[in-house]
């Protein structure tokens, strides 16, 4: 997704110790002055950092126990069966009790309506919840990284003085070390 001029990357980890890692979120500015300018005009950079866990959301639609549905049968109110639908309750309505979500089918079989809500609740709880994921996902993205002002930068990479400044804990270090991999001499 990349939209006036802001690109997305993203990376996954996985395994001990990333939970460090939230020490990253917010914005950092880099400073330099690229080989190209002959004024010695320092250029600004900014990128901002929002650590996601993938697996957060509600899972009050992924629970699918057989007893968190409620099935209910009656007899149909549409469609031809004459005689046939008036006496058989073949027209099913599928309730999922913990988010109430409702949905009904009928066809000349209880096994044929019983597949069929099942199959359109399931599409929707399934939409449900990855909307859900998506929402709070965003939502913890626009806390971590405020709104990328200058006033919301987590550091400052000053490369001409090959200097790193956080501006949280208020330490410094050499740029060379912490563009390396040397994070925790920054960190709380």
């Amino acid at each position: 997704d990349a939209r006036a001029g802001h690109n997305i990357l993203v990376i996954t980890f996985s395994g001990k110790g990333v939970d460090r890692l939230s020490q990253e979120t917010g914005g950092h500015r880099f400073q330099r002055v690229p080989p190209t300018e002959r004024r010695g005009r320092v250029h600004t950079s900014t990128v901002t950092v929002a650590l996601i866990n993938a697996t957060m959301g509600p899972d009050i639609f992924a629970r699918r126990s057989p007893s968190d549905f409620r099935v209910e049968w009656f007899g149909g109110t549409t469609k031809a069966g004459g005689q046939h639908r008036n006496k058989h309750e073949n027209a099913c309505r599928l309730t999922h009790l913990p988010s109430g979500l409702v949905r009904s089918a009928q066809s000349r079989s209880r096994d044929t309506s019983l597949r069929e809500a099942k199959r359109v609740l399931e599409a929707d709880l399934d939409r449900y919840a990855a909307d859900a994921n998506a929402d709070e996902a965003n939502s913890a993205r626009r806390q971590q990284m405020g709104c990328g002002a200058r006033g919301d930068k987590r550091r400052t990479y000053r490369l001409q003085d090959n200097q790193v400044h956080d501006h949280i804990t208020g330490k410094q270090a050499c740029c060379d070390r912490v563009l390396r991999g040397d994070m925790p001499m920054l960190w709380e």
